[in-house]
């Protein structure tokens, strides 16, 4: 699966990329960035990014804004 790592032992799947480094990568990126990019920082695909971010949306930790065509993510205050 992408973004999630099986663990040999116990054969469950586990995120292979933090909500934290979701976090970290937009405030090392200016504190507001697209999708892309923060899969970029990250080293993740698009989609994967992209379910994260919603993810962490959705638990009150990000927040987004539609500009043009692009979502672009902020940290919540």
């Amino acid at each position: 699966m992408p973004g999630k790592d099986r663990d040999s032992e116990s054969g469950e799947y586990t995120t292979t990329y933090p909500d934290s480094e979701f976090i970290e990568s937009i405030q090392n990126l200016g504190g507001m960035a697209g999708t892309s990019d923060i899969a970029d920082e990250i080293g993740c695909t698009r989609r994967t990014a992209y379910q994260r971010l919603l993810s962490l949306e959705s638990e009150g930790e990000l927040d987004s804004q539609k500009i043009g065509n692009s979502l672009v993510w902020k940290v919540s205050e």
